[in-house]
């Protein structure tokens, strides 16, 4: 099974590359972007076939290591 979490920003909380981004975007013409809010998104490929220890084998990671849970949300989103 693949797991993919995607990590953002909360909102509120500055997005520094998003702004440059943003303004990048601008210089090249693209004048309909209003905003950018930058992330990442991680791969994973698990071992477990259900659905359900996957899910929270992940929300596990993303809590631990892959989030900074203070200033970052996360989805997480399962594939067989």
């Amino acid at each position: 099974m693949k797991a993919k979490v995607h990590v953002t920003l909360k909102r509120g909380v500055l997005d520094p590359q998003g702004k440059a981004i943003a303004h990048a975007l601008h210089t090249l013409g693209f004048d309909g972007v209003e905003d950018v809010r930058a992330g990442k998104v991680i791969e994973l490929q698990l071992k477990s076939t259900d659905e359900a220890a996957a899910r929270s084998e992940v929300e596990a990671m993303c809590t631990k290591l892959l989030a900074n849970t203070v200033i970052e949300d996360y989805a997480i989103e399962l594939v067989a």
